[in-house]
Parts: structure tokens; C-alpha cells; sequence
């Protein structure tokens, strides 16, 4: 029978999700599901609404859970990472130190300062719980959900064995909504989609063999279409393509829309459409209100949601044990998937089969839109380098060429920023002390 794993199983939100999608599996009927949280009373939180899911779905799954991930891996066919290192704790860290710089972010969990301590905090704890998954179900598919997505996936690619593939929903998210933009029926829309995870082209665009940039170049100039994605639509204007990342994400990881007052002013706009410090404010608020509303279902005074989402993880777990053809974009190794950008972690379309994720060649992509991608792939290797070798000094590195922080600070200035942040997040850097 199939056991899928989840790490983070407190983070209730994407986990009540995820389960639901897998229990919407059709002839899949029976397995085990097993929890793993660090915070116990998360973990039984979790653990209730799956079992109340399981018993809506009238299937026979099993669920089980523990605080201890050794207890519950072993047999485990997919490992599902959904981590989250010590966010709450920081998340004014990695807004407000670098704030203090001129350097500001909307999400910052990516890449740029906030992204890049997001990695020194969650890499080592990732990296225990891939090896633990060498030694206990070496023949498990790892789909990780947590980000930073390119950087923690490259580390599993290049430091263990697992089969790992990084999952998000911004490719099919995206598509969906330019579908909307251009008014086309989601399912008559053609595209081609590459590059990196939150910084992927869509290089290709039609409807019934029509190439539909230019429709959407002119639906930008209309104010009441260009204000629900101004960042995007900006960008594609200028470079060509419509990228796979919110507006207000997408401004953090190009050096255009957030170096000055006027510019943020002029580009962002409230909540995922680039509000200052829209994570930092508004996490602690967030968390609260999940638990609350997990409560409240589990006392049956708000209803469970049960409907399959356009998260890839069960449409993966299907292909493989339904032996159900899908393609979906995952985040894998570019061994000469796109060819001009170097090995690292790339997001493409994969066929996922019985054989597994089977990543697709999608060849070149437009050099401007390549030369983006080689930037961060840049910062992704050396904060790796940083989790591999437990390398100080390559994560400040990483920092001075991010490419927002360098449009706003000297070397001097990042490297002192570098400094307040660390000394700030010390007790979670144990493992490079």
C-alpha cells in the first residue's frame, strides 16, 4: 500500500490541501498517511482534520503521526517537505535589517536578503531530513513545497541520492490568469513555460494557432487590466515575456520596481501586488487565524473544504502509482534542459509516468530572459555552496549579488547588513557555528 510522508505537518493550511488532493485520487482507496511536526500541538491539530478528511472521503487510509520523523519514514513512497525553520521567529529580521539599508521587500522568502537567511536556517534541518531518508526509504520521490525553492531542491539534487522534484503553483496559477487577461478559454490556451522556479517565461502564447502577445500587450495599456499585475505587465512590456511570479514577489527579484520611494509608489500596489513588508506584517495574523479556522472545522461551526486543487503533488503520486500519464512543470537539475543557462535548478515541464518525473529539453530561452535566470542561478550556487561546506563567507557573497540588495547598497553596506542579520538570527545558525 502507499505511504506518503509529510514533513511540516503543522503547517495545516497547505497540508489540509495537499491530503484532500490525494483522497481525490481516483482508485486510490487505501494507504497510510503519516504526520511529522516538530510542535506537538500542531502536529495533533493537523493530524485531526486528516483524519476527518480520510472519513469524508470514505476511503480506507490509515494516518499516523509523530514528532520524531525516524519513527514514521521507514515504507514512506513519497516524502512530502513543507518545513517551515524558525519563520515566525524571524520574519521581522528579514524584513526590518534590511529595511534599514533602503533594501525592500514585499515577501522576501525567495531570494534577496529574506530569502537568503530562509535558506541558512532551513538548509541544514532539510538536509538531516534527506538523509535520514537515504538510510530509511531510499526509493522515495521527495516533492518539496518549501522555499527557497530553486536553492533547497539544487542542494537534494547535488548532495543526495533521494529523487527529489520542487513543486509550486506559479506556472499553472499564472497561466490561468493570463488566460483571464487576454479573455480565451483557459483550455484553448497554448504555451510553452520555462526557466526558474518564481522566474519562469512563458516564451510561447496562442489560441487556435494565433500568437497572442500582441493581444496581450494591448490588454496592458487598458488601466483596469494592467492594475491587477502591474509589475508583470511592465516587465513584459519591456523584455518581452510575462513571468510566472506575482507582481509584488516578482519586484524583489529584479532591480527595477523597489530601489527608490517614487518607483515602489508608482509599481506596487496592496498585498501580492508588492505592499511593503506585506509577509512581515501580516504572518503572526495569518498563523492565528489558520489555527483558529482549523478549530472551528474540527468543531464542525465552519465547513471543511473539500475540492482537488491544481497543486501538483497528487497529480504526481497518481501518475506514479495510478500509472496515469500527467505533465506537470517541476523544479529539477538542468542536465542540458534549457542550454543557455548553466547546471543549477530549473523548472520545466516533466512527463510523470510510472518511471517517475521525467523532466523534458526545452532548449534556449531568449537571451534577455536567460541572462535574469543566470543572476539568480548565481546567488542559488553560492548559498548551497554555503549549506554544503557550511561556508560563512559564501552566503555573504550571495547577498552582495543579489540583484535588488546591489541596486540599492554598496558592498560595504550589504556586507554590514549581512553582519546585523546574522548576529540577529545566531540561536537558528547553530549548524555553521
Amino acid at each position: 500500500m502507499t505511504k506518503i510522508t509529510f514533513m511540516g505537518a503543522g503547517s495545516t493550511v497547505f497540508a489540509r490541501q495537499l491530503i484532500t488532493d490525494i483522497l481525490h485520487i481516483e482508485g486510490l482507496n487505501e494507504g497510510t498517511i503519516a504526520l511529522v511536526d516538530i510542535d506537538a500541538q500542531r502536529l495533533q491539530l493537523a493530524r485531526q482534520v486528516a483524519e476527518r478528511l480520510v472519513e469524508i472521503s470514505g476511503k480506507q487510509w490509515r494516518v499516523e503521526s509523530s514528532t520524531q520523523r525516524r519513527d514514521v519514514l521507514p515504507g514512506s513512497d513519497f516524502v512530502v517537505n513543507t518545513i517551515e525553520v524558525a519563520g515566525l521567529a524571524n520574519v521581522r529580521h528579514d524584513f526590518d535589517i534590511p529595511m534599514k539599508y533602503g533594501v525592500n521587500q514585499c515577501i522576501g522568502d525567495t531570494i534577496g536578503p529574506g530569502g537568503i537567511f530562509k535558506a541558512l536556517r532551513t538548509g541544514p534541518a532539510w538536509l538531516d531530513i534527506l538523509h535520514d531518508a537515504e538510510e530509511l526509504c531510499p526509493q522515495a520521490w521527495v516533492l518539496n513545497y518549501t522555499n527557497p525553492m530553486s536553492i533547497l531542491t539544487m542542494v537534494a539534487l547535488t548532495s543526495t541520492k533521494m529523487r527529489t522534484v520542487g513543486l509550486c503553483h506559479s506556472v499553472q496559477g499564472t497561466s490561468k490568469q493570463i488566460a483571464g487577461y487576454l479573455e480565451v478559454p483557459y483550455e484553448e490556451l497554448e504555451w510553452r513555460c520555462a526557466g526558474i522556479n518564481h522566474n519562469a517565461w512563458f516564451t510561447v502564447l496562442r489560441h487556435k494557432g494565433q500568437d497572442m502577445y500582441p493581444r496581450l500587450r494591448e490588454r496592458a495599456r487598458i488601466k483596469e487590466v494592467y492594475e491587477k499585475d502591474p509589475v508583470r505587465f511592465e516587465f513584459m512590456l519591456h523584455f518581452g515575456a510575462f513571468v510566472t511570479e506575482s507582481s509584488g514577489h516578482f519586484s524583489e527579484y529584479v532591480p527595477y520596481f523597489r530601489k527608490r520611494p517614487e518607483l515602489i509608489e508608482k509599481y506596487s500596489r496592496a498585498g501580492y501586488l508588492g505592499e511593503t513588508g506585506f509577509y512581515a506584517n501580516n504572518w503572526p495574523t495569518w498563523r492565528e487565524e489558520n489555527e483558529k479556522s482549523i478549530r472551528e472545522m474540527l468543531a464542525g461551526t465552519r465547513e471543511i473544504p473539500f475540492k482537488r486543487s491544481h497543486e501538483y503533488g497528487s497529480y504526481i503520486i497518481e501518475g506514479v502509482v495510478s500509472q496515469s500519464p500527467t505533465v506537470i512543470y517541476g523544479n529539477v537539475r538542468n542536465h542540458g534542459l534549457i542550454d543557455n543557462l548553466p547546471d543549477g535548478c530549473v523548472e520545466v515541464a516533466c512527463l510523470v509516468d510510472r518511471n517517475g518525473v521525467q523532466p523534458t529539453h526545452f532548449g534556449p530561452l531568449p537571451e534577455q530572459l536567460a541572462a535574469f535566470n543566470r543572476a539568480h542561478m548565481a546567488v542559488h550556487n553560492l548559498v548551497a555552496q554555503a549549506l554544503l561546506e557550511r561556508d560563512k563567507e559564501a552566503a555573504r557573497y550571495a547577498l552582495m549579488l543579489d540583484p535588488l540588495t546591489a541596486a540599492v547598497c554598496s558592498p560595504a553596506e550589504i556586507s554590514a547588513m549581512f553582519d546585523e542579520m546574522w548576529e540577529a538570527q545566531r540561536p537558528y545558525l547553530k549548524a555553521f557555528a
